[in-house]
């Protein structure tokens, strides 16, 4: 490799924020925070989803409000239903 022109590779700890799981792994990413772990210092990286908590990894699925949605789009649009009356805003055809 050519000098001076590959950005550093370096240990940095990725830390799920809402598990609080740690990975040390190798990163050519920078960050401004640090942590201890086994004596060594790191560069702390704070990451919203890792496979210690996402749905395919760790089998258990976070229930979203989809249904919800679902009927909201189906209200608005007047869609799947079959009685009802048009939206307001509609012109009768």
């Amino acid at each position: 490799m050519k000098d001076g022109i590959h950005p550093k590779y370096n240990e940095v700890v990725f830390q799920d924020t809402s598990t609080g799981v740690q990975f040390v792994t190798r990163s050519t990413i920078k960050a401004e925070r640090t942590c201890e772990v086994d004596g060594k210092t790191f560069p702390l990286v704070m990451v919203d989803i890792s496979s210690a908590s996402h749905p395919f990894y760790t089998g258990k699925q976070k229930f979203v409000d989809a249904a919800g949605r679902v009927e909201k789009f189906q209200r608005k649009y007047n869609w799947g239903q079959k009685d009802a009356a048009p939206a307001e805003g509609d012109k009768a055809q």
